[in-house]
């Protein structure tokens, strides 16, 4: 991307979020105890969430939530579009574009991000690849690459990687991340990309090697969208927003103590520990704090949503064969909530 490219799509984001921020500002909360259920991962990426339940933002905007959590992203589009989940984070997948040309689903807002100067996600290699020569993402010609389904986010980034460096990629379908993950550790599969909170104690445990980093090959990536269902998001706009006024306000506390570290360190240490309720649950907080901490990415402020990064996406899709040539992208973002 040109650096002229590069201003347009951080000053459209400014503009993005100060719309969305007028648009948030002074409405009141939404009806007291709406029961809703939000769909996630188990990673720091889905903080934002996790800051809007642990500190009240949700009910102060009249929201009783539950978390539903899943292991990758189609399975989350389709619980939204059967009301199994009345709103999720997750990365844009053939999946949900698929039931967004259906009528099913609606893209309201954007979470995570790829920014310059942030540390971001990593294309990381197996040990037993590593060692046989892959030492830098041009050299995984050939080599297989983790997704957990063909039309995933992985699959997206894989591919743009191929692209740019000339190569041919054999992408290997393992389902969940814990597999992937698995098979990594065990050199059944060469190749991967994943957020940093993953991707670099693996590293530093010497199970796999970083060997590149993701916003090279897609600056200013839209890695994850907020999403509802068609119906929420054309019938339910009272409670829509109040999600999304929650949602900001979440992620604007994990922004400014783990991103750009301006709110201190008792603060940072505070975002630790909550974050920890719901990532690396399994460790305790001494082996899981530095994995937080180090994995900590952009969440787009007020929810703002890269439409030209979404735009590319949906491009890809389309000249992968995913999805339909015919969709748009007024069919997969409801452009009403953060224009």
């Amino acid at each position: 991307m040109s650096n002229i490219s590069r201003r347009t799509t951080l000053t459209a984001l400014t503009v993005m979020g100060g719309v969305a921020a007028s648009m948030f500002a002074g409405l009141p909360a939404y009806a007291a105890d709406t029961k809703i259920t939000v769909g996630a991962l188990r990673f720091t990426s889905h903080a934002a969430s996790f800051v809007a339940q642990e500190r009240g933002y949700f009910k102060e905007e009249g929201l009783d939530v539950e978390f539903k959590f899943f292991q990758a992203a189609q399975p989350m589009a389709v619980a939204v579009a059967s009301k199994d989940v009345d709103y999720a984070v997750t990365a844009i997948s053939g999946g949900l574009i698929s039931l967004a040309e259906k009528g099913a689903a609606k893209v309201i807002g954007g979470a995570l991000m790829e920014e310059a100067g942030i540390d971001g996600q990593k294309i990381i290699v197996s040990k037993a690849a590593y060692e046989a020569g892959v030492t830098s993402p041009a050299k995984l010609d050939g080599k297989s690459y983790a997704v957990t389904q063909a039309g995933s986010s992985f699959h997206y980034m894989g591919s743009k990687v191929a692209a740019k460096e000339g190569i041919k990629l054999s992408f290997k379908p393992l389902q969940k991340v814990g597999a992937i993950i698995g098979a990594m550790k065990s050199g059944q599969v060469d190749g991967w990309s994943i957020v940093p909170h993953i991707a670099k104690p693996l590293d530093k445990g010497g199970a796999v090697h970083i060997i590149g980093n993701v916003a090279d090959y897609i600056p200013n990536y839209q890695v994850t969208v907020v999403f509802t269902s068609a119906d929420n998001a054309a019938n339910k706009r009272d409670a829509s927003q109040a999600f999304l006024r929650a949602f900001a306000k979440g992620a604007a506390d994990f922004n400014a103590a783990l991103v750009d570290k301006t709110a201190g360190d008792v603060a940072a240490e505070d975002m630790v520990k909550l974050v920890h309720k719901y990532v690396y649950t399994d460790r305790p907080y001494e082996k899981a704090a530095p994995s937080i901490r180090n994995g900590a990415m952009r969440i787009s402020a007020n929810a703002a949503l890269n439409v030209e990064s979404v735009k590319d996406q949906l491009d890809w899709f389309k000249s992968e064969k995913l999805v339909k040539d015919s969709i748009t992208i007024d069919t997969l973002v409801d452009a009403s909530y953060a224009k």
